[in-house]
């Protein structure tokens, strides 16, 4: 009991260490928390591919990941034209005012389909997703033998509690940002965030 309580307290410590940091994933996930747009769906999705991805880096699937070198090349280029061309909109938000509004309840489907897909992008188009998910955490739960799984648990756990509080928590923020200025500042952030991880995907691809 105690050993299975230390591997899943390993997981969920390791798995937090990998989620935490800044990113392009984060950002998003931030930005929808502040505007209470899809945030149920943006979470689900979230947590949902960590755990098929922490799933299969447990399973042993890394060392196959890795040996496929022009696949995450190809990932790289087209998650870092997409992380380019979603950097631009949001400076755009900043330097035009106008294009910060929410949207009104007839857009709000297409509003949903539009966040649904950029959360399916930002975190499938990544290959760091991959190297730090699958290949990194399941090294790491190769380590812990036959509770594997329980590490894994851990992470997952690790990953559900992260998105949860940030999308849902994000909205105690609403006072701050009800002044136009203040999503400026956020806008600004999430522009800066995903020009410098979007370029820096290119250059190592």
């Amino acid at each position: 009991m105690t050993s299975a309580f230390a591997s899943a307290a390993a997981g969920f410590g390791t798995g937090l260490s990998l989620i935490v940091a800044i990113g392009a994933q984060n950002a998003f996930v931030l930005r929808q928390g502040i505007r209470r747009q899809a945030v149920l769906a943006v979470v689900a999705i979230c947590a949902l591919s960590d755990a098929v991805l922490i799933g299969l880096g447990v399973g042993g699937v890394g060392a196959v990941v890795v040996a496929w070198p022009a696949a995450l090349t190809a990932v790289a280029w087209t998650g870092g034209v997409f992380l380019l061309c979603y950097g631009v909109l949001a400076a755009r938000r900043v330097l035009c005012p106008a294009a910060m509004g929410l949207v009104s309840a007839g857009e709000a489907a297409g509003s949903r389909r539009r966040a649904v897909l950029t959360c399916l992008a930002l975190t499938w188009l990544n290959p760091h997703v991959y190297l730090d998910t699958v290949f990194l955490l399941g090294s790491v739960a190769a380590g812990h033998g036959s509770l594997r799984w329980t590490f894994g648990i851990g992470a997952l756990l690790a990953s559900v509690c992260w998105f949860a509080a940030l999308g849902f928590g994000a909205r105690l923020l609403g006072r701050w940002l009800a002044r136009p200025a203040a999503w400026r500042v956020v806008d600004g952030v999430v522009a800066a965030t995903m020009i410098v991880l979007g370029a820096g995907l290119i250059a190592r691809a």
